[in-house]
């Protein structure tokens, strides 16, 4: 099993950047793929960006260029690097990692971007 903690969500006005952290409570390496999801009111929970164990990553065409994933496994967190926000990246962002064959979610961290 995986226990994951998101932190870092805060109100941030718009332009401004965050950064997420998501703290694993098992090495990291050993999780074959590590993502960041958010879901917004009303709408469906979608992918944002996601990192393999061996570094590759991969975003949704919505935050390319501003968001950077990245992981540090000594550390065992995964990071979501958000530059130049806007109000539609406001949403409540979970972790989640694929390991094992199952996959495991985060509470979530919210959010909010002024215009």
């Amino acid at each position: 099993q995986v226990q994951l903690v998101e932190s870092g969500g805060r109100l941030v006005q718009a332009g401004g950047s965050l950064r997420l952290s998501c703290a694993a409570s098992r090495n990291i390496f050993s999780i074959n793929v590590i993502a960041w999801a958010r879901q917004a009111p009303g709408k469906q929970r979608e992918l944002v960006a996601d990192i393999t164990s061996g570094g590759t990553t991969n975003y949704a065409e919505s935050v390319k260029g501003r968001f950077t994933i990245s992981r540090d496994n000594a550390k065992n967190t995964v990071y979501l690097q958000m530059n130049s926000l806007k109000p539609e990246d406001t949403a409540v962002y979970y972790c989640n990692a694929f390991f094992g064959g199952d996959v495991y979610w985060g509470q979530g961290t919210q959010v909010t971007v002024s215009s």
